[in-house]
């Protein structure tokens, strides 16, 4: 499970770099910009969601103890 939780990362990365080039500083909220930022922004919230679920297993495990 923890090497899912890194590959899970990785690919959020990945797809927030490819969307980068997808963004046209012109025109952000426009056509294709405007999906690329929404995927950009989906992206960091995962990367965001499994970091908070990393902290709660940790916090988890040291009070079992």
């Amino acid at each position: 499970m923890k090497i899912f939780r890194y590959i899970l990362i990785a690919l959020a990365l990945g797809l927030i770099i490819f969307n980068a080039t997808k963004l046209d500083s012109e025109h952000l909220l426009e056509g294709d910009s405007a999906v690329a930022l929404i995927g950009m922004l989906a992206a960091a919230c995962v990367i965001v969601l499994i970091v908070i679920l990393q902290i709660s297993l940790r916090i988890q495990k040291k009070t079992k103890k």
